[in-house]
């Protein structure tokens, strides 16, 4: 079930089981515009619902994608704020190496 996507025919939505929670008898399930929704088992069984084939350009692999590129950013970013510092260093290497020639 975890994974499975499912349209909603009373509704006429659809959505994918993202966990399970058997002891609380809880289902976490997300839409199609993204909002994630609590739901409990009767309510599940009461549900008009066909399981469905992925949509068309909804792929777990995308979202893991984002992420991974989010985190490549901020690493990134502090590579170039150690850039500057550096740079910073150098600069007042240079300022002393030139006082050093004056004399």
């Amino acid at each position: 079930m975890r994974g499975q996507w499912y349209e909603n025919v009373e509704e006429d939505e659809s959505f994918r089981v993202l966990s399970v929670d058997e002891d609380s008898e809880r289902l976490e399930i997300e839409y199609l515009d993204g909002d994630i929704e609590e739901i409990d088992l009767e309510t599940w069984r009461e549900m008009d619902l066909e399981r469905i084939e992925e949509p068309e350009g909804w792929s777990k692999s995308d979202d893991e994608e984002t992420e991974d590129e989010d985190d490549w950013d901020e690493e990134d970013e502090e590579d170039e704020e150690d850039e500057d510092e550096d740079d910073d260093w150098d600069e007042d290497e240079d300022e002393v190496d030139d006082e050093r020639d004056g004399y």
